[in-house]
């Protein structure tokens, strides 16, 4: 014989498993207090700037210039 399953509870509980979902991306998105978001991006903003700093060709193309 089949389970017998009540369709309420089983709706409910998808709910709620998709707003603790939600609730997770939330604390991942807005749990950083400002200062560690700025420190973050400083560090980011620093690799960046470190990784561009090695290249060999600096010269950006002139785009007036046929090539």
């Amino acid at each position: 014989m089949a389970e017998i399953i009540n369709l309420r509870q089983v709706r409910k509980a998808k709910a709620r498993a998709g707003a603790d979902a939600k609730a997770e991306a939330n604390r991942i998105a807005f749990g950083q207090p400002k200062k560690a978001k700025t420190l973050q991006q400083r560090r980011k903003s620093l690799e960046i700037e470190r990784h561009e700093g090695h290249r060999l060709d600096r010269r950006e193309p002139d785009p007036d210039s046929a090539e």
